[in-house]
């Protein structure tokens, strides 16, 4: 059976925006909660400043992680000649390169590639 129950619109508005702010809560809830467990991260408005400004993404990551190309190197197992080149931009690492990479600055793959250094087709190339 159901039951009917008439309130005025104001009390109803008030009521769903309630809803929308627990609900709201609760994501943020479950943000804090994979923050905790070191399932998410927090990245720092410079950061992504950087990245916006359209500044090699290999370069902001490995900075912010405190990394030389050096260290960079020998933790992924990624030759510094390549490291360099893909810094500077004469070459994008091929998907290997970039996989080694990614999981070494503990970001996604696709943190790393840049639109302007994708080709056209999508691809990358060594």
């Amino acid at each position: 059976m159901n039951e009917m129950v008439t309130i005025p619109k104001d009390e109803y508005l008030r009521l769903k925006a309630l809803e929308e702010d627990l609900a709201d809560f609760q994501s943020v809830s479950d943000i804090v909660k994979r923050l905790d467990a070191g399932e998410e991260e927090l990245v720092p408005a410079l950061v992504v400043d950087r990245l916006l400004d359209g500044e090699q993404p290999l370069v902001v990551w490995r900075q912010h992680r405190g990394l030389t190309q050096a260290e960079l190197a020998r933790r992924s197992g990624v030759n510094r000649v390549q490291i360099i080149d893909i810094e500077a931009g004469r070459k994008t690492g091929s998907v290997e390169t970039l996989r080694k990479l990614a999981s070494t600055l503990e970001i996604d793959i696709d943190d790393l590639v840049s639109p302007s250094s994708a080709r056209d087709d999508g691809g990358l190339t060594n």
